[in-house]
């Protein structure tokens, strides 16, 4: 009885910031553990350049670091090959300068290449909340405050498509401010969506999206954003959520470490991504903490 209790409470946890009710009578003595918006072009933490920027840059280190792996892609874009293969000969360069041997140029994980590029690393990890299961964690460097520090994988549907098979049990989903919904769960039918949706828009070589965060080993590594808990009294929100929609020139070669993708591909329209961005500075062990459900006044 006493286990089946805790299931219970566990299950109302991650469910009641989706009950109507409960938000309703819990706005005022919960204020903390809102997403307070004025109005719905005002939730930018930082500039949507500083997003994107940010985005490149560990997307790009990413891909050099694979660069083995990406002939394929490579060998349609010559122009862009030029330009990786500049890159890679510096960063060449850079590591035989600060190596004791010449050996073959080291193949780094994705963590790694994280904390190499932007000065941090996180990962999931059972969170410091009891009964909250998963969390995510900074697990080395530090992250400044105003830093895309996560992101929140998951299919995206706009307003009236179908969710509501996906939706059941599903702690998983974020509303965006326009009604837009991201399915972040990785499990179950929500991972087969994804799945299909991501293997629909494959075009030859180029991967539209990342689908490797549906597994242990994210070749994104700031795609664990979906397992940040919810703040508390106990515990105040570090990061925010921040709706980032993808530019038509994002570069096509790194689409494949974007962790979305559209439900529907027929309509034309920009992807949408949220990231979390710290709202300030946070150290290495430090937990990461949102606020899940939002109030447009």
């Amino acid at each position: 009885a006493a286990a089946m209790l805790r299931e219970l409470r566990r299950r109302w946890g991650s469910y009641k910031y989706r009950f109507v009710p409960w938000l309703a009578l819990n706005l005022r003595r919960q204020r903390r553990t809102l997403r307070y918006v004025p109005e719905s072009s005002q939730d930018k933490i930082i500039a949507d350049e500083d997003v994107f920027e940010t985005l490149l840059k560990i997307f790009k280190a990413l891909f050099i670091n694979d660069f083995s792996r990406q002939a394929d892609i490579l060998a349609l874009l010559p122009e862009v090959k030029c330009q990786y293969m500049e890159l890679v000969t510096v960063e060449q360069e850079q590591s035989k300068v600060n190596s004791c041997n010449h050996q073959d140029q080291h193949m780094f994980s994705p963590e790694e290449v994280l904390f190499n590029t932007l000065g941090f690393t996180v990962s999931r990890d059972r969170s410091s909340l009891v009964s909250a299961g998963t969390g995510v964690f900074v697990t080395k460097g530090f992250v400044p405050k105003g830093t895309v520090v996560s992101m929140y994988p998951g299919t995206v549907y706009r307003k009236h498509e179908p969710i509501l098979f996906q939706s059941l049990g599903n702690p998983f989903i974020f509303r965006c401010i326009d009604g837009v919904l991201i399915d972040g769960n990785d499990k179950g039918l929500s991972r087969s969506v994804y799945r299909s949706c991501s293997r629909r828009d494959q075009l030859g070589p180029f991967q539209m999206s990342d689908e490797s965060w549906l597994t242990a080993a994210p070749q994104n590594p700031l795609a664990v954003g979906q397992y940040v808990n919810n703040c508390s009294h106990e515990k105040a929100a570090n990061v925010c959520y921040q709706e980032f929609d993808v530019p038509e020139h994002f570069p096509v070669e790194l689409k494949q470490y974007l962790p979305n993708i559209v439900f529907s591909h027929d309509i034309e329209s920009h992807l949408r991504c949220v990231v979390l961005v710290t709202l300030r500075d946070i150290k290495q062990g430090e937990e990461l903490f949102s606020n899940y459900y939002t109030v447009v006044s």
